[in-house]
């Protein structure tokens, strides 16, 4: 059955005590994940608050390339020099680090992700999805949070962005046929398409997408944008390079190995997820890890994790590994859902890795 949050006082309630803890004429920054999901989440909570709280200053702070929201220094740097009066964290994960609660700013987390841990108390509100069925993607929850305390129909395209992005175009969120109908699935495919490009492209530009999410009436116009629409074509060129690369395997002869394919690139784009994905559907019994030797800066590694049974959890897996090579994993690593993990690690950290996992004859 679809998730309506309106019939779960669990998650209304304490959504409306957060709000109650807003002063008048406070100021609210909405720190958001870069991709779809994330940068229609960030835009709802942008639009949305601001009618119910005329006086809210609502400022939407995109994540940066390479950030954890819970465990980079510049991040509680940025969002301290924001100066809210309360903060919102959503399509980020839930972190018992927490983010800026130790310095007095109630904080809402807005999520579906594994949370890993209980942010600290009693600044911190967390709502998520992880656990239901179906889990709600980030937009989904605050689409549906915001609609249960002012009507939202208006923006409903812009929820249906997330929920396309992460969840696809049959996804089981009720508005999602009409929203398709009125505002044509072809535009809001094509939204999802060049939001993605924005941050997957090595302009990383953010802004663009999410002014269109946060200013226009209807997908078309972010859906036509010409600029957005030469960031694809570049992520598509790396790609058709990235996808000649073949996956590599731990030793036949390696006792008790982990079902592990290793495919690595040299890309200036965000194409590493996508690089795992396509070779899950050919290797379904297998994690399969594309490392991107240049996606970060210099000495540092991104690492992308897809796997297609639900018997793989990458998490553990690649927990598994770095115990088997005798360290423990960077805290800012193997997080995510069980069938999509991954991080950054620097060079040394990943001759560590390919080490756990038998893969030292690759590095």
């Amino acid at each position: 059955m679809p998730v309506s949050l309106a019939a779960y006082p669990s998650f209304v309630a304490p959504f409306r005590a957060f709000l109650d803890r807003i002063p008048p004429t406070g100021r609210v920054v909405v720190y958001c994940h870069f991709d779809a999901d994330g940068l229609a989440a960030g835009a709802l909570f942008g639009r949305g608050l601001p009618r119910l709280g005329p006086g809210w200053q609502v400022e939407v702070l995109p994540s940066g390339k390479g950030e954890n929201a819970f465990l980079t220094p510049s991040v509680r740097e940025r969002l301290l020099a924001a100066k809210p009066d309360a903060l919102i964290v959503t399509d980020l994960g839930v972190h018992a680090q927490g983010t800026l609660e130790a310095d007095g700013v109630p904080v809402l987390y807005v999520d579906h992700h594994i949370p890993e841990g209980q942010p600290p108390a009693p600044l911190a509100t967390v709502l998520t999805g992880y656990g239901l069925d179906p889990v709600p993607c980030s937009a989904w929850l605050a689409y549906e949070l915001l609609a249960a305390e002012t009507d939202m129909t208006d923006l409903q395209w812009v929820a249906a962005i997330g929920v396309i992005s992460d969840l696809g175009e049959k996804a089981d969120w009720e508005p999602l046929a009409q929203t398709k109908k009125q505002y044509t699935a072809k535009y809001l495919k094509e939204a999802v398409a060049l939001c993605n490009a924005a941050r997957r492209a090595g302009a990383f530009d953010l802004d663009r997408p999410l002014q269109h999410l946060l200013h226009d009436d209807n997908p078309r116009p972010l859906a036509q944008d010409e600029v957005l629409a030469s960031y694809r074509a570049q992520v598509a060129a790396e790609l058709a390079v990235a996808r000649k690369q073949p996956p590599r395997f731990p030793p036949k002869d390696l006792p008790d190995a982990l079902p592990v394919a290793l495919v690595t690139i040299d890309s200036p784009a965000q194409i590493h997820p996508l690089v795992a994905q396509q070779w899950i559907g050919r290797l379904p019994d297998r994690v399969v890890l594309c490392a991107n030797l240049g996606y970060l800066a210099p000495g540092q590694v991104a690492i992308s994790g897809r796997a297609g049974s639900r018997r793989l959890h990458i998490p553990d897996l690649l927990r598994e590994a770095f115990r088997r090579a005798g360290q423990a994993p960077p805290a800012n690593f193997a997080h995510g859902h069980p069938q999509a993990s991954g991080g950054h690690l620097s060079a040394a950290e990943y001759e560590v890795l390919l080490r756990g996992l038998g893969l030292s004859h690759l590095a």
